[in-house]
């Protein structure tokens, strides 16, 4: 069994950075690729990154390239968010999950909201 648990969401000012941290448990965790979604009220979840198991390739929405980077650490089974630059249209609760997303591995997200 998986269980994802993100942290490291906060208010923020435009601008402004965060880190986010996937803890995940079990075994299908490293062999995955992994990816961030998001989701706000309202809007559709979207997949905003991916990382391959091995952490060599990476991919992102086009509208967060060159602000988001996504890691991680299979070791300590950890993925990894860096957003810098943030702007409002980021906030969103933030979700990491397989990709393609395990339908019951998704935990409870951490808040993002970036204002002024």
């Amino acid at each position: 069994q998986v269980q994802l648990v993100e942290s490291g969401g906060g208010l923020v000012q435009p601008g402004g950075s965060l880190r986010l941290s996937c803890a995940a448990s079990g075994s299908i965790f490293m062999k995955n690729t992994m990816g961030w979604y998001r989701q706000a009220p309202g809007r559709q979840r979207e997949l905003v990154a991916r990382i391959n198991s091995g952490g060599s390739s990476t991919n992102y929405l086009d509208s967060v390239k060159g602000r988001f980077t996504i890691s991680r650490d299979n070791a300590k089974n950890t993925v990894y968010l860096q957003m810098n630059s943030l702007k409002p249209e980021d906030t969103a609760v933030y979700y990491c999950n397989t990709v393609p997303p395990g339908t019951y591995y998704w935990g409870q997200g951490t808040q993002v909201t970036v204002s002024s």
